[in-house]
């Protein structure tokens, strides 16, 4: 049956002890952050080491210098570029970033300027593109681009129910050339729902293998 397949669940961390937790909560990859409250945040250098040191599944850290909104200055991208060469030195299995212009676009010429420094890590466009002006264009445009393997979403939406029918358009449009990461507010108790609505391949949440505090 179509709901039996494989699917992988991405545990959404702030902190190498949730890290831990989700991974023996049976998570198949770390998203590893800071500040979850503003949405995440660039975790520490020092907490990414010793994720991968400890941890057996991959780990894949956020690129965000701060919250609010993803229009960055040229500091803020010297920064990013930073931090990118810093995660790949210490052997982080890939990261998740997202830039956009002040009209809602995505931000490709900057964005794989950032890249180059990336090396063979894995590129995740976080949820930046649920505040875009036209999710169904800047998925087209992230596909042309071939700067990134999954798009990170919730259909613009604030739950992946609600935004069920965008997430389904953008596997279509994405035509498997990018993985939809599906999120919002997906749980364990809520992902076998979510996944009859919307047959993705990969899943991602705080609760996604349970509650990971205490």
């Amino acid at each position: 049956m179509q709901h039996d397949r494989k699917i992988l669940k991405e545990a959404c961390v702030e902190g190498f002890v949730q890290a831990l937790r989700a991974q023996e909560l049976g998570a198949d990859r770390i998203e590893l952050c800071e500040n979850l409250a503003l949405g995440g945040t660039t975790p520490s250098l020092g907490t990414l080491i010793a994720c991968k040191k400890h941890l057996t599944i991959p780990v894949i850290a956020m690129i965000r210098p701060r919250g609010g909104n993803f229009v960055y200055n040229a500091i803020e991208h010297e920064i990013m570029a930073e931090d990118i060469r810093a995660f790949r030195d210490a052997g982080a299995d890939g990261i998740a970033i997202g830039l956009l212009n002040n009209l809602g676009e995505v931000e490709v010429d900057p964005l794989g300027k950032l890249l180059k420094h990336a090396g063979e890590m894995e590129v995740t466009f976080h949820k930046a593109i649920d505040v875009s002006t036209d999710i169904l264009r800047e998925t087209e445009r992230l596909c042309q681009s071939g700067l990134v393997k999954r798009i990170l979403s919730s259909g613009g939406a604030d739950t992946a129910i609600e935004g069920a029918e965008i997430l389904r358009k953008m596997m279509a449009v994405a035509k498997g050339k990018i993985c939809i990461l599906v999120a919002g507010k997906v749980t364990d108790q809520n992902l076998e729902d979510i996944r009859m609505r919307v047959p993705a391949k990969e899943f991602h949440g705080k609760k996604i293998v349970g509650l990971l505090n205490g």
